[in-house]
């Protein structure tokens, strides 16, 4: 009887292993196993990557647009401005069609609209100048380059347009195009710079309103407010005369005082004497007082 008992218990006790085995087994194949829903996915995921156009090579415009597709070196780069330069304008359909599609990479949308630049010269203005308000800022960022180097003046007003632009980047060229080319009819739109919010960021973390603390960010000047500052100057916009003789004087304006200092050198042609900055302030503050009693 013993014997029976001992039997049933091991026979029992092997069936369990075997069958704990098998559930293991069962378990790693449905880890590892590809469902329907999965093949279904992978489908989806596939038809959703771009597939690459048709070039037709036998074709001058098909062959540039294949190279402007397949450019990812800087030998690509360089290949495609050697063949643009020689084609004689051939080349020209083909680069106005990278341009405008957004089939083909930004960055050699961008090098289309250097090389359009390039191989028209001043022709190219008018149809570069509609980039500066394309929803993509790397072209309206290629098209300010571009215009910049033409030194197209006559678009002076899509460049002011530009100087409230969402991205942070397109707003700096855009000023730096209005400097560069001494546009002055546009110093009152860089003068309102200085009253976007955007061109600053705070350099606390809020907290909690308390006695000590109202919990409000303090903001700071960013680098384009200083070349706002800069440009001011530069194109001599005499308005600002005022307002910055005030705010040499103040203490919350001391990380941009160097360019206050510059930018009134520049707009009254007077230079602040040699020295620490408490005597360039008082200097200025003279200067305040004089034109005041004027």
């Amino acid at each position: 009887m013993l014997l029976k008992l001992i039997l049933c218990t091991s026979l029992l006790l092997s069936f369990n292993l075997h069958a704990k085995k098998a559930d293991l087994n069962s378990s790693k194949l449905k880890k590892n196993s590809i469902t329907f829903r999965e093949i279904k996915e992978h489908k989806k995921n596939i038809n959703k990557k771009k597939k690459e156009p048709k070039f037709n090579l036998a074709s001058t415009n098909g062959k540039f647009l294949f190279m402007f597709y397949h450019a990812k070196t800087k030998e690509d780069i360089a290949k495609i401005k050697m063949k643009v330069f020689a084609s004689d304008g051939k080349a020209i359909p083909a680069i106005i069609e990278v341009m405008k599609s957004n089939v083909y990479p930004d960055k050699n949308r961008w090098l289309a609209t250097f090389l359009l630049g390039r191989t028209m010269g001043k022709k190219s203005g008018a149809f570069i100048s509609k980039f500066l308000s394309h929803p993509n800022w790397v072209l309206r960022m290629a098209s300010l380059k571009t215009l910049l180097a033409l030194r197209a003046k006559k678009y002076g007003m899509g460049f002011a347009r530009l100087l409230k632009d969402k991205s942070f980047i397109v707003r700096t060229q855009a000023l730096e195009n209005i400097k560069q080319l001494k546009l002055r009819e546009y110093s009152p739109y860089i003068w309102q710079m200085l009253y976007d919010k955007s061109n600053y960021y705070s350099t606390q973390k809020k907290i909690k309103k308390s006695k000590v603390s109202s919990g409000k960010q303090k903001p700071k000047s960013t680098t384009i407010v200083k070349n706002i500052i800069l440009a001011i100057g530069d194109l001599q916009f005499l308005k600002a005369k005022g307002p910055l003789l005030k705010m040499a004087g103040k203490k919350k304006y001391i990380d941009i005082f160097d360019e206050i200092d510059y930018s009134l050198t520049r707009i009254t042609g007077k230079k602040s004497p040699a020295g620490p900055l408490s005597v360039k302030k008082r200097y200025w503050k003279r200067v305040s007082m004089s034109e005041a009693k004027i």
